[in-house]
């Protein structure tokens, strides 16, 4: 089993702390798939404000949490020599599905599948679960471009 922590992940992504969300990548299947863990605090940046006597984290941050997992995948399973100097943005999201609240404290696991890709641009599609009950899912789109 591939696992990656939270600092080989930052090895491959350029986010930092607080909006590096990825605590683990495990599973991973080059170029394919993989599983990430999201530990959701109560120390998160964003529960004093999202909302300050009923938190839940944000459905823009389970998706940028999408977009953090396909994007170490992708550079994961890359040539690093491909991935040097090169970001991953995302482009657009195409369907995005908030069913429950994710409330800290919860381990958030990510299941990550890329659907197919077409030269440095990449669609992918995600489930978010809180144990065995399904949060959120997604599809999404990124590119890969030189870091200017």
């Amino acid at each position: 089993m591939n696992l990656l922590n939270k600092d080989q992940i930052r090895n491959l992504l350029p986010h930092r702390e607080p909006m590096l969300l990825v605590d683990e990548l495990y599973d991973i299947v080059d170029l394919k798939s993989a599983t990430a863990v999201v530990y959701v605090k109560k120390k998160s940046f964003f529960v004093q404000g999202h909302f300050p006597d009923n938190p839940v984290m944000p459905g823009v941050l389970i998706v940028e949490a999408f977009g953090q997992a396909a994007a170490a995948l992708t550079a994961y399973s890359l040539d690093k020599s491909t991935y040097e100097n090169k970001l991953v943005f995302l482009m657009g999201v195409e369907k995005a599905r908030f069913r429950n609240p994710v409330i800290p404290d919860c381990k958030l696991i990510l299941k990550i599948k890329a659907i197919r890709s077409h030269g440095r641009v990449w669609k992918y599609q995600g489930e978010a679960f809180v144990n065995e009950t399904k949060m959120a899912d997604a599809i999404w789109s990124a590119t890969i471009v030189d870091k200017k």
